[in-house]
């Protein structure tokens, strides 16, 4: 069954969501993102400033067949022509249909009320259907940002 993780309180979701990626990518884990099209936009361009000293390769979903097979970190609005199911993470508002196939969902959730409330809807989605609910509040671990 399907592992999933809620990471709350975190103060700038894309920010977080490259140093996410960045750990997931170093671990040599495949990674899916998945988000609203604007939010994917943002975190494409982030990805490749985020760091002066690192450079996450990504792509697309939207690139060729053979690009998406050699890439580990992949951005995509949907999940239906996703090659691999490792990791996903989630930096949208909706539960990603297709989440189940992966092995991982990682949920990013920030302060904002919207998010918080979206993201409630998520948990209880997830935990209707029996699946186990992990929890990080980084306020209390401190990486909040």
């Amino acid at each position: 069954m399907t592992e999933i993780a809620f990471h709350f309180n975190v103060a700038a979701k894309l920010v977080y969501g490259c140093r996410l990626l960045r750990k997931v990518y170093l671990s040599g884990a495949h990674v899916v993102v998945t988000a609203e099209p604007e939010v994917l936009a943002e975190l494409d361009e982030l990805l490749w400033s985020f760091s002066p000293t690192d450079f996450l390769p990504h792509c697309r979903i939207s690139v060729s067949e053979n690009s998406l097979a050699g890439t580990q970190v992949l951005l995509a609005e949907s999940l239906v022509a996703v090659p691999h199911h490792a990791v996903l993470v989630n930096l949208g508002q909706v539960t990603p249909d297709g989440f189940e196939r992966f092995e991982r969902v990682i949920e990013v959730v920030t302060l904002a009320g919207d998010d918080r409330l979206a993201a409630r809807s998520r948990w209880k989605y997830y935990t209707e259907r029996g699946y186990a609910m992990k929890r990080y509040d980084l306020t209390s671990a401190g990486e909040g940002a």
